[in-house]
This record gives structure tokens, C-alpha cells and sequence, in this order.
């Protein structure tokens, strides 16, 4: 017999507690875990990888939808959507959503949902959740606040984290690792400085030299140096030097500052 890997994600422990029994009776399904946010169902998901996952809409950090939009381009599980608003419901119909589970459903509803799910899963055929996604890819599109980066996934030492990118005071670049710095700590990624600065908003992130991003809401102060150049002091303490070929971008800066 075939297995699938699953995850349940839900605020409400109740409603986790309700899908993981009634997948008890189901030798096929394998839950793998449980999230009961937004960000920890991205997390898991990149993890684990689970063909199957039960996906509340309406959450804390990210609803449900959001944590498609994170997610789809690295991994794209089959998803049964549940919520307890017949609105979210209808948005997920009506963008052709695999299928949906309205609280409180029963177990004959959750096994109905369960077995078309399965046998999406055994002909590898998920259009559907292709056009939602593709969908919400649109929506923030036509949104151009929406295309920017609001988090930056981190892997690190096995594990991995969403840092956001307002606690971020600067990034520092060495060839194609990035630091990402917070008041707390620094996270390490493999990217181009030059890619993801088109990602990040360019009213709170400018470059200020080669190496270096930096938040505008940490700069403390910006002083004048030699040669058309700047000192950059931040709230957090540390000192940037802003070199005069990036000396444009401190209209950005002033602008931030008025």
C-alpha cells in the first residue's frame, strides 16, 4: 500500500486534535507533524516536504494562502483547505481550489475530501492548486508593495528560520553569502547581493557600497568623510562606510527623513 506524508496546520488545537484522529482510521496517511501558525507551516513544509497537507486559511502570521505564495516555488504539496468562513471557502472554489473542509465537518466529509485528494496525489495531477497559486502570484503583482521581500528563509545548520525583513539592520556581502543582521543576531544565506536587492522594498533598503544594504529606519546618523564619502551609524551601534558611487541612493535617505 501506498503512503502519503502528511502535515496538519490549524490554529486551534481542537481542530488538529479532530483531523489527526480521523486520520487514524486511515493506514495510508502518515502525519508527519503539526504547525499552528503561518510561519511554522512554511518552515515545516520546506522540512519535511509532505505530499499531503491539511491547511487552515485563516491564521496568525500568515494565513493560509500566504503560506502558498512562500512555499509554491520550492515545494508544492496537495492540499485540502480548512476553514470556518464560507467567504475563504468561496475564494477557494472560485479560483479553483482541490477542495475545502467547512468547520465543523464530520468524518464521512473529511474521509470524501481525503479520498479525492488521494487520487490527485496517485495521478500527480494538481492543476487547481496551480491556478490558485497562480492567482495569488497575480494579485501581489498588481500590488507593487506586495512583490517585495517581507521574509527571508534562512538555512542554517539543519534547521531553518523566516527572519523578517523590518528586523533586519543591514546585509553584508562576501562573493555569494549574504549576513543578514538584527539587533540580536546574524543569519547566513547563499545569494546574490545585486538579486536580492531588487527583492527588498527600496523605501526601507538602499545600497550603500559593494557590500552593503542597510535599513534606512536603523540609521542613527549619517556623517560626511572624505572623498564624497559618508559614515553610516546605526541604532544598533555599528559604523558603515557609504561610498560616493552609491551616493545617489541618499536621496532615499533624505527623503525617509523629511
Amino acid at each position: 500500500m501506498k503512503t502519503y506524508r502528511s502535515l496538519i496546520i490549524d490554529d486551534e488545537m481542537l481542530a488538529r486534535s479532530v483531523i489527526r484522529t480521523f486520520l487514524q482510521a486511515d493506514p495510508s496517511v502518515t502525519v508527519l507533524g503539526e504547525a499552528g501558525n503561518g510561519t511554522e507551516a512554511v518552515i515545516k513544509i520546506l522540512q519535511h516536504r509532505p505530499d499531503l497537507i491539511f491547511l487552515d486559511i485563516q491564521m496568525p502570521e500568515l494565513d493560509g494562502f500566504e503560506v502558498l505564495k512562500e512555499i509554491w516555488p520550492h515545494h508544492q504539496p496537495f492540499v485540502v483547505f480548512t476553514t470556518a468562513y464560507d467567504q475563504y471557502a468561496l475564494r477557494a472554489f472560485e479560483v479553483n481550489a482541490i477542495d475545502y473542509l467547512l468547520k465543523p465537518f464530520n468524518e464521512v466529509r473529511f474521509h470524501q475530501a481525503l479520498g479525492r485528494v488521494q487520487e490527485r496525489i496517485s495521478q500527480q495531477t494538481q492543476p487547481r492548486i496551480e491556478a490558485l497559486v497562480s492567482q495569488l502570484m497575480s494579485e501581489q503583482a498588481a500590488q507593487p508593495s506586495g512583490a517585495y521581500l517581507r521574509r527571508i528563509l534562512v538555512k542554517e545548520t539543519g534547521r531553518m528560520y523566516l527572519v523578517k525583513a523590518d528586523d533586519i539592520s543591514y546585509l553584508d556581502a562576501d562573493g555569494n553569502y549574504i549576513t543578514l543582521h538584527t539587533a540580536q543576531e546574524r543569519h547566513t544565506i547563499y545569494d546574490s547581493l545585486t538579486s536580492l536587492e531588487t527583492r527588498l522594498d527600496p523605501t526601507d533598503f538602499v545600497r550603500i557600497n559593494r557590500s552593503y544594504i542597510v535599513n534606512l529606519n536603523y540609521i542613527a546618523e549619517v556623517e560626511t568623510y572624505f572623498n564624497g564619502e559618508y559614515i553610516v551609524k546605526l541604532k544598533t551601534g555599528q559604523q558603515l562606510k557609504w561610498t560616493r558611487n552609491y551616493r545617489d541612493n541618499l536621496k532615499a535617505f533624505y527623503s525617509k527623513s523629511a
